[in-house]
């Protein structure tokens, strides 16, 4: 509980089998509840999980990231989150700021809080590929003139959100794969929605998950579509599915295995 608000951590998972009890060991206690949805991993996630004690959701198969989130904020809102925080459970991202990212929903001033690896300055420092770390900062510049925003990256996974938020964005109009999390914010932005941003370290060690260098190019490419359709939408020369208003919500979005 935060400012009398429940906080509800959530966990996309796939193949988190090395990494997950040391990401649940720093887990602030304010956290009321956490919900891991496991993506169809081949190792032992699933097992760790319900050992840890975490409400735990198993997709039957392997339906992407952008999926994976969708059946985690699904389920976060039907258990009442009034704040939720998403934390990789890979320990790129460290919990020990999810209060910070917390308190900047609780305020009332903001719907997003973002985890940035880019604002200390530390990214490299922390592993992040040069190659990454680059089309990071390129990508961002082009969606900051395109979106008139000034973040300082669009694409790190350590997200908070308020139930406002989750309850009005279309998301279930989103990608299933990695785009999703691009989508969210330019959402967010398109609909006016305040984004923060706290800086984090960033750890990229052997068992953190990342993808290749082919599947950054199709994010990459992904992620200029999404911003050129932002623009476009603003002009009112389009509208995209994604942008639409909607009286849809992602609660109960699937029907999936809980534990």
């Amino acid at each position: 509980m935060i400012d009398g608000r429940k906080l509800v951590l959530v966990m996309p998972a796939y193949n988190a089998e090395g990494t997950l009890e040391r990401t649940v060991a720093e887990i602030p206690k304010l956290v009321d509840q956490i919900i891991l949805v496991d993506d169809g991993s081949t190792d032992g996630t699933v097992a760790l999980s319900l050992r840890l004690g975490l409400h735990t959701i198993v997709h039957d198969r392997n339906r992407g990231y952008g999926a994976n989130q969708k059946t985690c904020y699904s389920e976060a809102l039907d258990c009442g989150a009034e704040i939720v925080v998403m934390v990789h459970p890979d320990y790129q991202y460290t919990p020990k700021l999810v209060p910070a990212l917390a308190h900047c929903i609780s305020s009332g001033l903001y719907d997003v809080a973002l985890g940035s690896r880019i604002l200390g300055g530390r990214a490299l420092a922390g592993g992040m590929p040069l190659y990454k770390y680059v089309a990071n900062r390129a990508l961002t510049a082009i969606e900051n003139v395109l979106v008139g925003q000034k973040l300082s990256e669009y694409h790190t996974g350590y997200r908070a959100f308020s139930r406002r938020l989750l309850e009005t964005l279309p998301l279930h109009e989103n990608s299933d794969d990695f785009v999703f999390d691009n989508e969210v914010l330019i959402q967010a932005a398109f609909f006016g929605f305040n984004i923060a941003e706290v800086t984090c370290p960033t750890s990229y060690i052997a068992e953190a998950s990342t993808i290749g260098l082919g599947r950054s190019i199709v994010y990459g490419l992904g992620v200029l579509r999404v911003a050129c359709d932002y623009r476009l939408a603003k002009l009112g020369l389009v509208q995209p599915q994604f942008l639409a208003e909607s009286g849809r919500t992602l609660s109960g979005y699937s029907s999936q295995t809980r534990h």
